[in-house]
């Protein structure tokens, strides 16, 4: 899912943030936690923005209007909601914590409810005071065998069952244990998958060339939402360092062309948002230029492939991008109210609203009921409720059929045959081609498998798969099974050719158990309870992850074919760096609970170097889409933290058992556990634990 920007089509889209409305007294929101009254004090952000902090305990959480009616909905951590004159809203709070409640009024009134403060450890983590570490390892390694730190580079010999350790100073009290003539690389398991998630745009600027494709610009100020460099030449140049981390998988953003133009950023309008996340597609069958060219795509999928990396592009099979005045300009459709037409400079893109406005103004200049809107998407492609298109209902009502975000929605479900939309058909350059009895997800079943066919992508990572039927999910993974197969068969001398593709669904909110997704094309979906109720606490004290770790590895091993992909730090919730307070020691403590975890994991982009958040104005999201901190690397505090992940996750990269093995517990103090798949057995040790009953 993406938190993005908020700017509107149709005719509510002429009237929201442009005009200035009188601030209510406080917004018609109730509060209660398990019956129990919560006093609300707001505190005015802006014209119509009101926002709260909560200290709240375990319990259900309820947000009503005054006047509620029907049953609860649910209400889900970081997603805008709709809020009406009579909506009910609940939430099971699970762990104690502090959350920031953010309400937007007006004609579309929304809120956010946002953790800002992850629950404190229920008990004390005494911290390792360098002493030796004894273990039992007996049901793991034989006696006599040689087992070696992978940590520390230390060998010594099972005697009477047992290993007597030292961690290494920098470890946090950590022994990776594995035989010592265990292999340096191991078969690949999608379930011991280490994943790193990379928004492009900015990671690393390998062509400054590119920078200003189809005349984007930077705004000069905070640079939230614009394009800041980062390309798939770049991306191919740091192949070393994600392979020094362990990295198996590399989720890159949407590469194909986005919208040229901006929209309004936030709900204020307060910044330029450009596309630059791949979540705004314009044409599925070209890449974007900013990204770079097919010969830098083929070159960094087959440098990746070398290093034993499979490539995963981000697909959106739910909506394509806003209009804006530059596409508007440059294929032609859609159209300007009369008369103003002299307020737009000779480059639309380069309108600036009034000092009075902001940059939800530009919707003023624009016609959205005009019948030249039949000569963008088209109405018989999406719902956007601008024209004679259909009006996409509530998100919350029919989440299939709902718009995201304001977004216009594909109609995927559609058995109606489709002529291609008619800016694609003059557009240059486009690989879109019209197809006799195509439907909507035909075409863009076609248009995302020809990166799988024609360069060799190994999987998709889905964006907003619970806003799309399953078998349109179905059917994109039967024809993206076929074109590997294609691909393979091109490719025979591919490190990665015969090996099948992958899919993993964002389905927000979902845990780590089996669901009916798995059955329609998903491999697996992401977890979202690692982030929400586990990262924080086993970062202090590892032990913490212990029910979970075994809950996670009894039901990879109870449900054959079943995977999840759990991960601490994202571009749609937070980063857990800016959460723990920016505290090394606590960013340490992550990389062993994520990557000792059981199933896949993904790393987000700096997780392993403490990358700070970058402003995000009225967006909250934006902030966790900083640019890589790569002038930090050579800090000795960043160096020792990124080699501590690299350790960490070489180690996990060894050993299929970490993420596919059976979980068992060894000992309460210190903590140690083992996990063991085939004949691949390891012991994971962590001193300074506190005596915990098993």
């Amino acid at each position: 899912m993406h938190r993005l920007s908020r700017p509107t089509l149709g005719l509510t889209a002429l009237i929201l943030g442009l005009l200035a409305r009188s601030a209510c007294a406080e917004p018609p929101l109730q509060a209660r936690l398990d019956q129990r009254p919560l006093p609300l004090s707001w505190s005015a952000d802006g014209p119509g923005r009101y926002s709260i902090e909560l200290d709240l305990q375990p319990g259900l959480l309820r947000l009503q209007a005054p006047a509620p009616a029907g049953n609860d909905q649910p209400l889900r951590l970081y997603q805008r909601q709709d809020w009406q004159a009579d909506s009910r809203l609940s939430l099971q709070v699970q762990a104690p914590g502090r959350y920031r409640l953010l309400y937007q009024e007006g004609d579309q009134a929304h809120l956010r409810l946002l953790p800002i403060k992850a629950p404190a450890s229920s008990q004390g983590c005494p911290r390792w005071q360098g002493e030796a570490l004894d273990i039992d390892v007996s049901q793991v390694f034989a006696e006599g065998q040689a087992v070696r730190d992978a940590y520390s580079g230390q060998l010594t010999r099972v005697e009477g069952g047992r290993v007597r350790l030292t961690p290494a100073p920098d470890s946090e009290g950590l022994l990776l244990l594995e035989a010592a003539e265990a292999p340096a690389q191991s078969g690949h398991d999608w379930r011991n998958a280490t994943v790193y998630f990379v928004l492009t745009d900015r990671f690393a600027n390998g062509d400054p060339d590119n920078d200003h494709s189809y005349g984007r610009q930077a705004d000069g100020e905070q640079e939230i939402g614009t394009f800041h460099g980062g390309d798939l030449k770049g991306l191919t140049g740091k192949l070393d360092y994600l392979e020094q981390l362990g990295v198996n998988a590399l989720w890159i953003s949407a590469p194909y062309e986005q919208i040229h133009g901006w929209v309004g950023g936030g709900d204020a309008g307060d910044f330029r948002h450009y596309g630059y996340h791949g979540y705004y597609a314009l044409d599925y069958t070209q890449l974007d230029a900013n990204m770079g060219r097919e010969n830098e795509l083929r070159a960094l999928i087959e440098q990746a492939h070398a290093r034993g990396i499979h490539v995963l592009f981000d697909v959106v099979l739910n909506h394509p991008g806003y209009p804006t005045l530059a596409d508007m300009q440059a294929h032609g459709f859609g159209a300007l109210r009369d008369g103003m037409a002299q307020y737009l400079p000779a480059n639309w893109a380069d309108w600036t609203p009034e000092p009075f406005e902001n940059q939800h103004a530009y919707h003023n200049l624009i016609d959205y009921q005009h019948p030249a809107w039949a000569t963008w998407w088209g109405k018989d492609w999406v719902r956007a409720g601008i024209a004679d298109y259909p009006q996409p209902p509530s998100v919350l009502v029919d989440p299939l059929k709902g718009s995201l975000a304001f977004l216009p929605d594909f109609r995927t479900e559609s058995e109606q045959a489709v002529a291609l939309p008619a800016f694609l058909k003059h557009k240059q350059p486009t690989q879109a081609v019209e197809r006799e009895g195509y439907r909507v997800r035909d075409y863009l079943i076609e248009w995302l498998t020809f990166w799988v066919r024609e360069f060799g992508v190994d999987g998709f990572r889905a964006d907003t798969v619970k806003h799309v039927e399953m078998a349109s999910w179905a059917a994109l993974r039967q024809a993206a099974d076929q074109a590997r197969a294609d691909w393979s068969r091109a490719n025979p001398d591919d490190p990665m050719s015969g090996s099948p593709f992958w899919m993993v669904g964002e389905v927000f909110g979902q845990g780590p158990q089996t669901s009916a997704y798995q059955a329609n094309g998903f491999d697996a979906l992401i977890n979202f309870d690692l982030q929400r109720e586990l990262a924080g606490r086993a970062s202090d004290c590892l032990d913490q992850a212990e029910k979970t770790y075994q809950d996670y590895a009894e039901l990879l091993a109870n449900n054959p074919g079943h995977n999840f992909m759990s991960y601490a730090s994202s571009h749609d919730t937070s980063l857990f760096f800016a959460e723990r307070g920016k505290r090394l020691s606590a960013q340490r403590g992550l990389g062993a609970a994520l990557l000792l975890s059981p199933g896949a994991v993904q790393l987000y982009y700096g997780d392993e170097s403490a990358r700070p958040l970058g402003p995000s104005g009225s967006d909250p999201q934006q902030g966790t889409r900083s640019p890589m901190n790569w002038a930090e690397h050579d800090r000795p505090e960043i160096a020792a933290l990124i080699r501590h992940w690299q350790i960490l996750g070489q180690f996990r990269a060894r050993h299929p058992a970490i993420g596919a093995g059976q979980h068992q517990r060894l000992s309460t103090r210190p903590y140690a556990f083992a996990r063991s798949l085939g004949e691949d057995r390891v012991v994971i040790v962590q001193g300074g634990q506190p005596e915990r009953q098993p």
